[in-house]
């Protein structure tokens, strides 16, 4: 079914018809038949209205929606009516027309590649429909969403690390041992002054075991102390979470948070802060294609960097396209500079049945298989003073559980500073 655009209708319906579409229909649940899941307690009226309230809130009155073949919906929303504008901080921010000078591109020497990549695209504008010029495509958001989520104060949020790291300062919150989680990752602590990251991600559909696990790519830009409460931490890539989004596809993701994952910041445009300006690209939207084992490889750059004139943090996706930015007043270490990068992967493994999950990170292969098998990032770059792309050479390699997931770097004048990685979880040796 291809996406097609029309404009606005408001359906009031009724409260019964909600709990008879919650209770019996497995489809509008939107989660395939094939993930492993539990069923909704039933869901009181209070509840329900409640979810609806804070819908209200999140999801603004579209100029034009379109329907997407992943079964999404997209709004078409003046820009100007946003979410992010719901912040108490930037009530009187004025959105940027100008957009900043993008960071100066690294010269490399390219050789001959044998190794074929192609870039990918979104599904809801499969058929040509894209939003207007004035607004900006945004992913609406549905009871059902919220359902899934633990509560409606968790909805949208990543878990807070339930246990501080134990290993050394230069490393980052994120490779604890906080509630399941399992990271593969590179990552920098350059002496220079960061203002900015970017990388090449390949694209797979990894397989998620549970409802509450997600299997993820992404760039952490990071500042703040690591075992203390003021982490500030922006972060982008692809994300497979069946909590979220209510499938399996692989969606562009951004996360965003000034005080470690406790009470500021959330995924996409779930809550206030990021302000987006392009009305072509849709944060929480699927992307496609996706990588096939001996097969076509995609993959897409993501680069985060902050305007050096007015501070603000911007998301580019692909080689030239602005997505929107953070506003400086978001944060607090991060209204300076970074300290730290990650770029790399990481699941929840829940460990239902006291068993390691089998959900796959990146291709599900581990990094010794290689182009055309395991998951790659290439291209690592960091933006420096001079608002110029720099290759990272010296980066750090971690991974919790090399026999479940396990990451391998490496350096050539093809893809600069990379990295293979990823895993298939449990395993005869994961277990």
């Amino acid at each position: 079914m291809g996406a097609r655009k029309r404009g606005v209708s408001v359906i009031i319906i009724p409260l019964f018809l909600q709990l008879f579409l919650v209770f019996f229909s497995k489809e509008s649940l939107g989660i395939p038949i094939s993930l492993n899941y539990t069923k909704y307690k039933q869901v009181s009226s209070l509840r329900l209205e409640r979810i609806q309230r804070h819908l209200d809130k999140i999801n603004k009155p579209p100029l034009f929606t379109i329907e997407s073949p992943a079964g999404d919906i997209i709004d078409c929303v003046h820009k100007r009516r946003q979410p992010a504008l719901d912040h108490p901080l930037l009530k009187k921010h004025k959105i940027r027309r100008v957009p900043p000078k993008m960071p100066k591109a690294l010269k490399m020497t390219k050789t001959n590649s044998s190794r074929s990549v192609v870039g990918v695209w979104q599904m809801w504008h499969q058929e040509g429909q894209l939003c207007p010029k004035g607004t900006v495509p945004i992913r609406r958001s549905t009871v059902d969403d919220v359902l899934r989520a633990k509560s409606l104060y968790d909805f949208g949020k990543k878990l807070k690390p339930l246990v501080s790291h134990s290993v050394a300062s230069t490393a980052t919150p994120d490779i604890s041992d906080s509630g399941g989680h399992e990271h593969a990752i590179a990552y920098t602590t350059s002496p220079d002054e960061i203002y900015g990251a970017k990388a090449t991600i390949n694209v797979w559909d990894p397989s998620v075991q549970e409802l509450n696990e997600f299997s993820l790519s992404q760039i952490w830009v990071l500042s703040g102390s690591f075992d203390g409460s003021d982490l500030n931490s922006i972060e982008a890539g692809w994300q497979v979470s069946p909590e979220l989004y209510g499938d399996n596809r692989p969606r562009l993701f951004t996360y965003w948070t000034r005080d470690s994952y406790q009470t500021t910041g959330c995924y996409n445009l779930l809550c206030s802060g990021f302000v987006q300006t392009n009305s072509r690209i849709a944060i929480g939207a699927a992307i496609s294609p996706v990588s096939s084992v001996g097969g076509n490889q995609y993959d897409v750059t993501i680069l985060i960097w902050k305007d050096p004139r007015l501070g603000n943090w911007w998301l580019g996706f692909g080689e030239s396209t602005l997505v929107g930015y953070w506003p400086a007043e978001l944060f607090t270490h991060l209204a300076d500079r970074a300290t730290m990068v990650e770029w790399g992967g990481e699941v929840v493994n829940s460990r239902a049945h006291n068993e390691h999950t089998t959900t796959q990170m990146g291709s599900g292969h581990f990094a010794e298989d290689g182009f055309g098998k395991a998951s790659y990032f290439r291209d690592l770059e960091i933006v420096d003073s001079d608002n110029s792309l720099m290759s990272v050479q010296d980066i750090t390699t971690l991974a919790e559980n090399t026999n479940c997931y396990d990451i391998q770097s490496s350096y050539n004048s093809e893809w600069g500073t990379n990295f293979y990685y990823g895993g298939p979880g449990k395993s005869p040796s994961c277990s």
